[in-house]
């Protein structure tokens, strides 16, 4: 059936972030605490500037300026800039007091947990609700074509790839000690660069592939999505679960991360509010991924 670009963008996210989480669990449980975070990181500004870059260049060379809901991209805006003011927090917080590991850092990054999630499920709510609104500018197309594949087996397909998932994540975990050696990358550009791109390359195409379809709403949707369930559920998800393994995660980032996702969040919000897109906004958001990209590059191990 037909779920809109709202639904669709939630979809699409959350099927794509299912890898990443699974990912940054085994990293987790190997104790590689910094490289989850950097990818936390990563997986947000990939999203803000990469993907929605690259979705904005393809799809407006090929269909020229592209829209999108303008007063859905103003909420987005809203609730992005809450999430990172939420990242911030405990970090200025751990900087003041001097120990990451406090009880007190480690009790602000629990409470901060709850309130984000709570934040995200409120977030769905409204986004389901405004969908159904009389008032939203929203058009619905049908599709003309049917299923290719019946739900029983979308679901076996599902299950099978995220076994795929599991295992492969054990092996990349497993071997980030000897590319880190044999390539001469830091621990910290792989987490933020190298593995948010992998796990979650199949969802950033689609985001693409929508976009030179002319279909600017659900490519902007997929990204923004992402990017707020990584933030809002994805992170504090992970804060409880390395609690209960025995390897527990602060939100405590460090200040080229905290940059990274401050500078991703503003300039999207800027390009997005305006309900309009162009190739010439989606350069400019892929100009400042890759000179966020060549900084995290060349920062010392």
């Amino acid at each position: 059936f037909y779920t809109g670009p709202r639904i669709g963008g939630l979809l699409n996210a959350t099927l794509g972030n299912a890898a990443e989480l699974i990912i940054t669990l085994v990293a987790i449980n190997a104790g590689l605490l910094d490289l989850v975070k950097a990818s936390i990181t990563g997986s947000i500004v990939g999203n803000l500037l990469l993907v929605m870059g690259l979705s904005m260049v393809v799809g407006g060379i090929k269909n020229g300026t592209q829209i999108f809901d303008r007063r859905h991209a103003s909420n987005n805006a809203i609730l992005l800039i809450l999430a990172i003011l939420a990242l911030v927090i405990p970090s200025f917080f751990s900087g003041s007091i001097g120990d990451e590991h406090s009880i007190g850092v480690e009790a602000l990054s629990l409470g901060v947990a709850v309130v984000m999630m709570v934040l995200y499920i409120l977030g769905i709510v409204f986004s389901l609700k405004a969908t159904r609104s009389p008032i939203s500018h929203e058009t619905t197309v049908e599709p003309h074509h049917k299923p290719a594949m019946s739900v029983q087996q979308s679901i076996l397909l599902l299950a099978a790839a995220t076994l795929g998932v599991v295992l492969l994540s054990e092996m990349l975990v497993g071997e980030v000690e000897h590319v880190t050696q044999n390539l001469g990358l830091s621990e910290f550009f792989l987490g933020i660069i190298l593995i948010p791109i992998i796990g979650n390359v199949a969802e950033h195409l689609v985001a693409v592939q929508v976009a030179h379809r002319n279909q600017m709403e659900l490519s902007v949707e997929i990204a923004v999505s992402s990017s707020l369930q990584i933030a809002l559920f994805v992170a504090p998800l992970l804060v409880f679960l390395s609690l209960a393994m025995g390897n527990p995660l602060t939100l405590i980032f460090n200040p080229f991360e905290l940059i990274a996702l401050g500078a991703g969040v503003i300039i999207s919000a800027f390009v997005s509010l305006d309900g309009e897109s162009n190739w010439l906004e989606g350069a400019a958001l892929i100009a400042i991924y890759l000179m966020l990209g060549l900084s995290f590059f060349l920062l010392p191990a």
